[in-house]
């Protein structure tokens, strides 16, 4: 049975694309009344990427990968074990008495158990680890984004990050995120990863606002 032991798609899948239930949430509205704008101005930003994308979101998962590798590398060398000692046992299977097959599959059995409990620890630390990275820096990204808006007067910002997104398009000109990531690098300080390196989940270029992570019914075409 072959397994994948790549730490960047078994925290990405569990933790970074999910991790939307972790955004800091909008300060609460004031209860005393505001004047309303006579005109909106609304932004929009893939959040999530943009938390990846930051040169310290890119050197803290890299420094994640790095913790993680020698147990990854371990578990990958079980899993061979384990397919090698399969792959023996049906060689030699006619070959052996019955009392040697009973203990060769036992071994093999007592090492998949073994591997999947050591899967799902280096899964389940990994993902907490992850967790724990994307909230504090998300609240710090957020702060940035905030301070961002409130400079250059937008009333509205939307998260086209979010799976169900109600955004089904917007313009180039509205996507902030590409600013927000620079100046959150300009007030962290953080250079930027070396050329080559592995890159955090979701740090890809932000996606073009023009279509809903859920594609909507397409119209009929007017005649």
């Amino acid at each position: 049975m072959k397994r994948s032991f790549v730490l960047v798609v078994m925290l990405a899948s569990g933790l970074v694309l999910s991790a939307s239930a972790q955004t800091p949430a909008a300060p609460a509205a004031s209860a005393a009344p505001t004047a309303v704008p006579s005109s909106a101005k609304i932004a929009v930003i893939a959040f999530q990427p943009a938390v990846a994308q930051t040169n310290e979101g890119q050197r803290a998962f890299a420094d994640l990968q790095k913790k993680y590798a020698p147990k990854e590398a371990a578990l990958k060398s079980l899993s061979d074990e384990i397919d090698g000692m399969t792959k023996q046992l049906q060689t030699q299977g006619t070959t052996l008495s019955e009392a040697d097959r009973s203990t060769r599959a036992k071994a093999i059995d007592d090492k998949k158990k073994q591997l999947d409990r050591e899967t799902q620890d280096l899964r389940s630390d990994g993902q907490q680890d992850m967790q724990d990275l994307y909230t504090n820096l998300a609240s710090k990204v957020y702060d940035v984004m905030q301070t961002y808006a409130e400079q250059q007067g937008f009333t509205l910002i939307l998260d086209i990050s979010q799976q169900q997104s109600p955004v089904l398009y917007a313009s180039q000109g509205t996507n902030i995120t590409k600013s927000v990531i620079d100046a959150y690098n300009v007030k962290s300080g953080v250079p930027a990863p070396p050329a080559g390196e592995q890159a955090a989940p979701g740090a890809q270029a932000a996606p073009r606002p023009t279509r809903p992570a859920t594609s909507a019914p397409k119209q009929p075409a007017s005649h």
